[in-house]
């Protein structure tokens, strides 16, 4: 025997039904049908089919025709930009910032702790603590002051 003989086993990963000569089982996705097969597919629509690439339905199908949920289409809120200084790139040559973590104590200082020492120094406050003329954010209850914050365009996320 020959020691330039190579033996090779190829292995198609690719079933019969899918080769060139039996089109009747070729699998045509979106755009790779004819028109025929296209207005087949628009009258009785075969899920099975067609890709949504990735892209959810914003609906559903009932009895052939489609049904469109509005909440599930999505709603893009893009703020103003137009008087907006900063520009859309940085550069790499930008400083890296460093910042610690943002705790509930460091909110407490930069928010609340100023109005607690200016009343306290005042002598705004009364024998429990609270003051004596509370802003409108102190009159909220627990309640309000939490459906505030989860409304939209709040910085809380």
């Amino acid at each position: 025997m020959s020691a330039n003989l190579i033996i090779k086993r190829f292995i198609s990963s690719t079933p019969v039904n899918y080769g060139k000569r039996n089109f009747k089982k070729f699998q045509l996705f979106n755009k790779r049908g004819s028109r025929t097969f296209k207005k087949q597919q628009s009258e009785n629509r075969d899920p099975d089919l067609f890709h949504t690439r990735g892209v959810r339905e914003v609906g559903y199908f009932e009895e052939g025709k489609f049904v469109v949920i509005p909440e599930k289409i999505p709603e893009l809120i893009v703020p103003d930009l137009k008087d907006c200084k900063l520009k859309p790139y940085v550069s790499y040559r930008a400083p890296e910032v460093v910042q610690s973590e943002f705790t509930a104590e460091d909110l407490f200082s930069v928010v609340y702790a100023p109005k607690i020492i200016k009343d306290f120094r005042e002598g705004k406050l009364d024998d429990k603590g609270n003051p004596v003329e509370p802003s409108p954010e102190e009159k909220l209850s627990p309640e309000e002051a939490k459906l505030r914050a989860q409304q939209t365009g709040c910085d809380i996320f």
